[in-house]
């Protein structure tokens, strides 16, 4: 699979069991549909995190294409947190797409990561720093 940003070949890891594809090269994560819910293990957080994904249909950010279906993908507001947080969603519900750190952001303001394994499991993967994941 080629990365929706600079289209080069992502790896695939394995994160809390769940298998990520990633660039090397911009550190984006790709999760197929349904990958978010499985990382964040608790179904009634999952579901109201997943609940605050609205559409920002004037978004200025240029269009991605998904990295399955090769169509546009949709910009997304994670939340109601400021600053604001957009990621990318496939609108035939293929996946996301999280450039480098959205992900971990996503985590962090959720509050869904009680113990921190899946943000400390990135900060190693990824080489994020932890203090700035506080």
């Amino acid at each position: 699979m080629d990365c929706p940003v600079c289209k080069n070949a992502m790896i695939t890891l394995e994160l809390q069991e769940v298998e990520i594809d990633y660039c090397t090269d911009c550190g984006g994560i790709w999760l197929d549909a349904g990958e978010l819910e499985e990382l964040l293990g608790r179904a009634g957080k999952a579901a109201q995190l997943l609940a605050s994904f609205k559409a920002e249909p004037a978004c200025t950010e240029r269009l991605r294409k998904c990295p399955i279906c090769d169509k546009k993908m949709q910009k997304i507001i994670v939340g109601q947190s400021q600053p604001t947080l957009l990621i990318d969603k496939c609108a035939k519900g293929d996946g996301l797409w999280f450039d480098n750190g959205e992900l971990n952001n996503i985590f962090d303001r959720a509050q869904l990561d009680q113990h921190n394994k899946i943000q400390d499991l990135l900060a190693d993967m990824f080489g994020y720093d932890k203090k700035d994941m506080a």
